[in-house]
């Protein structure tokens, strides 16, 4: 009778393990307008940077399309048609071990109107 013969189990490679987790604040800025929307990411760049800190992004989002299909006329006339679309353009922005003096410099910040900011500490 032959021995069955038992082949090493294969090593897994350990997943590397996520840095030690530093606090890090999460902006989502959302806008209609993406030349506005990337002159306000560049104006919290900038601020970011002016107080040493480490930046991680923008990140490009997924645009965010709404469409709407409306009758052109009240009653009887169902071929005649509108469409329309909005479209919310999104970008992230990490930054990495904030201090007070920068979440002060950005809770300061004016941005257009128009720009919807969500801020998340993490």
């Amino acid at each position: 009778m032959a021995e069955a013969t038992k082949k090493p189990a294969a090593k897994k490679k350990a997943a590397p393990k996520a840095e030690a987790s530093a606090p890090r604040l999460r902006i989502r800025v959302r806008a209609y307008e993406n030349k506005i929307l990337d002159a306000s990411v560049k104006q919290i760049i900038d601020t970011a940077l002016r107080y040493d800190v480490q930046v991680l992004g923008p990140v490009p989002l997924p645009t965010e399309i709404k469409k709407y299909t409306v009758n052109r006329s009240s009653f009887v006339y169902k071929n005649a048609r509108e469409q329309f679309e909005m479209r919310v353009h999104k970008r992230l922005i990490d930054i990495l071990n904030p201090n007070q003096k920068i979440i002060e410099a950005l809770t300061n910040l004016s941005l257009p109107s128009g720009v919807n900011i969500d801020v998340k500490m993490i």
